[in-house]
């Protein structure tokens, strides 16, 4: 499942995002000097003085995205989506800009940086639910993880957020079945 890399950004914010609040170790996301790395890390432009009001803005953004992510099917999902696109004031429009090519914007480069990452992720997400389903947008099997990720695999078969919970999941499952075929014998 390909998308164009303006789409696979936003995705990317969006899964980043929710997952800043889901590991043991804290959240990911305690200051403004970590909000602006994630937005640096994800090349958003125009990014100016950021301040404590619009990290908590961008805080509960993730919390409204975690809900997508774990909506019941795809009306649920479709339904949340579009009031993000709503109130994130979306109005897509092509610019050319630090030497990138045309690429879309979805809300204007003022617009306050937790409503255009709301417009950002709510368009990527949008693609995935309607190119693939909201099966796409998972969260992880691993039952001490809370990430989600989206599935762009062919066979819809992703269950892990990554490597290491998917490999911690295949050890204990193949321990117990060592267990089982020693208890039997």
């Amino acid at each position: 499942m390909n998308f164009d890399s303006y789409t696979d950004c936003g995705i990317e914010v969006a899964v980043e995002l929710v997952n800043s609040d889901s590991r043991e170790d804290g959240d990911l996301l305690p200051d403004v000097a970590a909000l602006r790395a994630l937005l640096q890390r994800h090349a958003v432009s125009g990014v100016g003085r950021l301040t404590a009001q619009e990290l908590g803005e961008v805080r509960a953004l993730r919390t409204r995205l975690r809900s997508i992510f774990e909506a019941g099917d795809d009306a649920e999902a479709a339904q949340l989506i579009n009031e993000l696109l709503v109130e994130s004031r979306a109005l897509p429009q092509l610019s050319s800009h630090d030497g990138e090519p045309w690429h879309l914007h979805y809300t204007s480069r003022d617009a306050p940086i937790a409503l255009r990452l709301a417009a950002e992720a709510a368009m990527g997400l949008a693609a995935v639910l309607r190119v693939g389903g909201g099966e796409r947008m998972s969260t992880c099997a691993d039952d001490r993880c809370r990430d989600v990720f989206v599935d762009a695999s062919r066979n819809r078969s992703r269950r892990f957020c990554s490597d290491t919970c998917a490999n911690r999941n295949n050890v204990a499952a193949h321990r117990a079945r060592r267990r089982a075929q020693a208890t039997s014998v």
